[in-house]
C-alpha cells in the first residue's frame, strides 16, 4: 500500500471557475495563466479543464511544449516573454506570443530571422518590475513593427495591488496604474490589464483581454473574502491520513524542539503529512487542518514525513481517519495565513513525490475511455 497522502484535483471545479472568469470578463478574452505547472494542479490538467479559455498564458517555452504535446492548439503567451537568441526558433516553431519588456528582447529580434513573432509590449504602470514606461510605448510600438516578421498585438500590464483591502490612496492602487496608463488603459481593442483581482473587483478596468489567475484554481485573490462570496470553488484539496495515536499526560512535548506542551491528558494523531510534501515547517501551533468534520490545531513542529494534531476533542478521530490540510472545507488562505504567507506558495509548492488523483466527471471519463 502507498503512504496515504494525496493532492486531489477537481476538473469540474477549474471548468466552473473559468466560466466564472469568463461572467466577470464581462466579452472580454480570458487567457488561462497556467504557470508553475498550473499553480501545482498540473498543466495538463488545466489544459483539458481550460479548453474554452482563449488561451494559456505561462512563463516557460518547455510549458509551452508540453502544452502542445496536450492538445493545445489556441494562443499561448509568455508573461516574461523570451529569455535568450535561442528561444526565437521554438517560439515560431511553437506558435507562442511573447511579452516584450526590454531593450535587449528588441535588439534580439532585430538579428534574428523572423517569420511571424506576435509580440505584447509590457507597461510598468506602477509595479516596478517588468515593462516600459507609458512614454514609452510609442517609440517601443515603431522600434518594433520596423522588424519583419514582428507583429504587435496590444499592450499588458499588471496590476501590484487590486485587492479591496488596498486603499486607493496608496501609490499603486489600481485607480493610481490607470492613471499612470493614461491613453493605454482605454483601448478598448488592444490592451491586456486585469489579473484575478482586477477581474473580479474592478469592472472599470477595460482592455480587450485579462488574465485569470489564482481564482481560476478557486481561490481568492484577497484573503479577506472567501471563495464561496466570489462565486468559485477550490480545486485542489490535499489530504492524508491518520496513521497513529499517542495518549499523552499533561506536561507532556510533543515534536521536534518540544515546543508543544500538553496542558490536559492529550490525544494526539500523527498524520502522514510533513514539509517535503510541500505543508511549510514554519506552520505554528494551532494552525488549522479540517479531520472528522472539525478543525483540529496542529501540535508542535512539522517534521520532514509527518506532523501531529490535537484531536482530544474529536473522538471521532481514529487511525485512518482522513485529514483535509487544504481544500473545499479548509481554506488555503487560511492555513496559509496562519505562518504568515498566501495561499499560493503552498498550491505551487505541493511537492512531486504526493500523489494526485483527477476528479472528473464521468462524462469525461466515458469520452476519454472511448477515444482509447
Amino acid at each position: 500500500m502507498s503512504r496515504p497522502i494525496y493532492a486531489e484535483i477537481d476538473l469540474n471545479a477549474l471548468k466552473h471557475n473559468l466560466a466564472r472568469i469568463r461572467e466577470c470578463a464581462a466579452g472580454r478574452d480570458v487567457w488561462a495563466v497556467v504557470k508553475a505547472n498550473a499553480y501545482g494542479h498540473g498543466l495538463e490538467n488545466a489544459v483539458k479543464a481550460f479548453a474554452d479559455a482563449d488561451g494559456l498564458a505561462t512563463i516557460d517555452l518547455c510549458d509551452a511544449e508540453r502544452a502542445r504535446n496536450a492538445g493545445w492548439t489556441r494562443r499561448i503567451l509568455l508573461l516574461e516573454g523570451f529569455f535568450d537568441a535561442s528561444d526565437i526558433e521554438p517560439l515560431q516553431r511553437l506558435k507562442v506570443e511573447t511579452i516584450i519588456h526590454s531593450p535587449w528582447q528588441i535588439e534580439i529580434l532585430r538579428r534574428a530571422k523572423l517569420e511571424d513573432v506576435r509580440c505584447h509590449i509590457k507597461v510598468n504602470s506602477g509595479m516596478n518590475r517588468l515593462g516600459f514606461l507609458p512614454v514609452e510605448v510609442n517609440t517601443v510600438y515603431d522600434q518594433l513593427t520596423a522588424i519583419k516578421g514582428v507583429r504587435v498585438m496590444g499592450v499588458v500590464t499588471h496590476f501590484a495591488n487590486a485587492e479591496p483591502s488596498y486603499s486607493a490612496q496608496k501609490p499603486a492602487s489600481v485607480e493610481k496604474q490607470l492613471s499612470r496608463m493614461g491613453r493605454l488603459a482605454h483601448s478598448a481593442t488592444a490592451a491586456c490589464m486585469a489579473n484575478s483581482a482586477g477581474i473580479l473587483f474592478h469592472p472599470e478596468v477595460g482592455g480587450c483581454a485579462v488574465r485569470g489567475g489564482i481564482a481560476l484554481y478557486g481561490v481568492s485573490p484577497d484573503s479577506h473574502i472567501s471563495s464561496e462570496e466570489l462565486g468559485i470553488v477550490p480545486a485542489m484539496s490535499l489530504k492524508a491520513k491518520i496513521i497513529a495515536i499517542q495518549e499523552i499526560a499533561a506536561g507532556e512535548a510533543v515534536g521536534y524542539g518540544s515546543r508543544w506542551i500538553a496542558k490536559r491528558p492529550s490525544r494526539i494523531a500523527v498524520v502522514a503529512c510533513g514539509y517535503a510534501d510541500g505543508y511549510p515547517r514554519s506552520m505554528p501551533d494551532g494552525a488549522p487542518v479540517w479531520v472528522e468534520g472539525q478543525i483540529a490545531p496542529l501540535a508542535g513542529a512539522v517534521s520532514m514525513d509527518m506532523l501531529e494534531i490535537d484531536v482530544t476533542d474529536i473522538p471521532k478521530a481514529a487511525l485512518g481517519s482522513e485529514v483535509e490540510l487544504w481544500g473545499k472545507n479548509l481554506s488555503v488562505n487560511k492555513v496559509a495565513a496562519a505562518c504568515g504567507t498566501i495561499g499560493y506558495e503552498l498550491l505551487c509548492a505541493l511537492a512531486r513525490r504526493v500523489p494526485v488523483r483527477v476528479n472528473e466527471s464521468e462524462a469525461d471519463r466515458t469520452s476519454e475511455h472511448a477515444d482509447g
